[in-house]
């Protein structure tokens, strides 16, 4: 698999994956670590439900820059539905094969639709990991997707290649045993929180 394909089906799988998380937090947890260092679990929500909205708003052919990537206004027994209703609309945004091929503005530039998709299913991805972790790892994720994003990871985000004040620290040592996802955080600079 790559970004030249069609992302669609991937980010329809991350984005299943993340319901199924959203809906295993609990009140108790919104406060809780996370291995973004920065948000706690109830920031990390606000971050993913933003970024679902930028990304649907990039399909729908807005400025998604102009969108901010967090949705503080979220109530504490609403993630679910906020993040359900934004991930409806990035399927109904990105429907129509030619948004796949249109050039977009995201906030790394300007791209494809096809690789736009594809680095937002590369973010998906990486905050479900985080928010799984965060929560002990409650259900079993999905290993196809951590394999796709950890090649595109490697190919954007080379080591000895990332920017001052860049979203992903210097990759960490992996353990031998790791799966998929152990790779990809420990490739974006993420520890984690749970221990085997």
């Amino acid at each position: 698999m790559n970004d030249a394909a069609d992302p669609r089906p991937l980010y329809a799988r991350a984005a299943e994956q993340i319901a199924a998380l959203i809906g295993t937090v609990g009140a108790d947890r919104l406060t809780g670590p996370t291995p973004c260092a920065e948000y706690d679990v109830r920031r990390l929500l606000s971050h993913m439900v933003g970024g679902t909205r930028r990304i649907a708003l990039i399909g729908e052919g807005g400025d998604g820059l102009a969108l901010s990537p967090y949705a503080d206004e979220v109530p504490d027994d609403g993630w679910s539905a906020a993040y359900a209703e934004a991930a409806e609309r990035v399927r109904r945004a990105w429907a129509e094969d030619a948004r796949l091929d249109a050039v977009v503005r995201v906030p790394w530039g300007d791209a494809p639709g096809r690789a736009a998709l594809s680095g937002y299913v590369m973010e998906a991805v990486t905050h479900a990991w985080d928010l799984s972790e965060s929560l002990g790892r409650p259900l079993e994720l999905d290993p196809g997707l951590a394999e796709f994003v950890l090649a595109v990871a490697r190919r954007v985000l080379p080591e000895g290649q990332r920017a001052d004040g860049e979203h992903f620290g210097p990759a960490v040592p992996v353990p031998e045993e790791a799966d998929a996802y152990g790779q990809l955080a420990a490739w974006l600079g993420r520890r984690p929180l749970v221990t085997a």
